[in-house]
């Protein structure tokens, strides 16, 4: 008995990748549906030997669908996840909007899969930020075993996590300074990328820290231990 699976955000680079995923692993599924904006409507995408048209997320009805991957903004997730969980339909949203309501799960199967019956209090599973997943499936077993007390972390994060607006900066950035010795222009960072480390990603909150470092220490907690504490960078 298969699934059936909805997948929003389709056509994005994250729900590209989610549909390749669910391919390739050959998840159980009867019938799928890749939605997207509006201006994006019957876009064609691949899915393994298929080739899907994206449907409306605004008008899409989740009514006797199983699960929805949700691969779009907070503002998005905020208007369409809870019209697919009102509807039944079992919502894994993947951006920051339901990370710290504590009335959601946040999951990474290797290390908390027993927190996922929490889902029923919303119909609604959130996924953490991609540096804590990575971190928490690691330290998972030394905290099982030695129970850690501290981590003191700092990630080094590829452009793509701005998107295609930052992949494309450093493109033209990299391409400028080697071709034409061009002047540097920041337009989505706020520092030169090119051949760069910036200690900046998302906001920066009172205190001095980003809000990308404040994520790791909450989700941390959340996932692991209220108790550990965190200092990343």
């Amino acid at each position: 008995m298969g699934y059936k699976v909805v997948v929003a955000g389709a056509t994005g680079n994250v729900g590209r990748e989610m549909l390749n995923i669910l391919a390739e692993r050959e998840f159980p599924i009867d019938e799928i549906a890749a939605l997207a904006s509006r201006k994006s409507l019957g876009t064609e995408i691949s899915f393994g030997d298929k080739t899907l048209k994206t449907k409306d997320l605004d008008t899409f009805d989740f009514t006797g669908w199983d699960i929805a991957l949700f691969a779009v903004g907070s503002d998005a997730t905020k208007i369409y996840a809870p019209k697919a969980a009102a509807a039944g339909c079992v919502v894994i949203d993947n951006s920051s909007l339901y990370r710290y309501d504590p009335a959601v799960p946040l999951i990474v199967p290797e290390v908390n899969a027993d927190a996922i019956a929490g889902y029923t209090n919303k119909m609604i599973i959130a996924n953490p930020n991609c540096s804590t997943a990575q971190m928490v499936v690691a330290l998972k077993p030394l905290h099982d075993r030695a129970r850690i007390k501290r981590v003191v972390v700092s990630t080094y994060q590829s452009v793509s996590g701005a998107g295609k607006e930052g992949i494309d900066e450093l493109w033209d950035q990299t391409k400028g300074l080697y071709v034409s010795g061009q002047e540097v222009r920041p337009s989505k960072f706020t520092k030169q990328i090119a051949f760069n480390v910036i200690p900046h990603i998302d906001v920066f909150l009172d205190d001095g820290s980003t809000k990308e470092e404040w994520k790791m220490v909450a989700e941390t907690k959340k996932i692991l231990d209220k108790n550990i504490k965190v200092t990343a960078t």
